[in-house]
């Protein structure tokens, strides 16, 4: 009997659990070769499986953006600054 081997993360929130998968079409490693094989198929699943969560929390931040606007609630000045420094590194200076 063959089972299938996922590589999954799972997103929890108070509202709502999600689970991310992706299979792993390797056989689970007995030998150096098959883990070799498997660890290469691992290193290339972890990025789409990061994008995957990245585009899912993208999703649910603007729809979090837009219930809170919907509701009246302005975004604050920081969340402004965040979101237009997301993904880069910013060095505060000091005055």
């Amino acid at each position: 009997m063959s089972t299938i081997t996922t590589l999954h993360a799972i997103y929890t929130s108070p509202q709502q659990t999600h689970t991310f998968e992706h299979p792993i079409t390797t056989t689970h490693p007995t030998s150096v070769a098959t883990k070799v094989t498997y660890l290469a198929e691992l290193r290339k699943l972890v990025p789409n499986i990061q994008n995957d969560i990245n585009v899912f929390l993208t999703e649910r931040m603007e729809e979090d953006k837009k219930a809170a606007e919907a509701q009246g609630q302005a975004v604050s000045d920081k969340e402004v600054k965040e979101e237009e420094n997301y993904g880069e590194e910013v060095v505060e200076e000091d005055a």
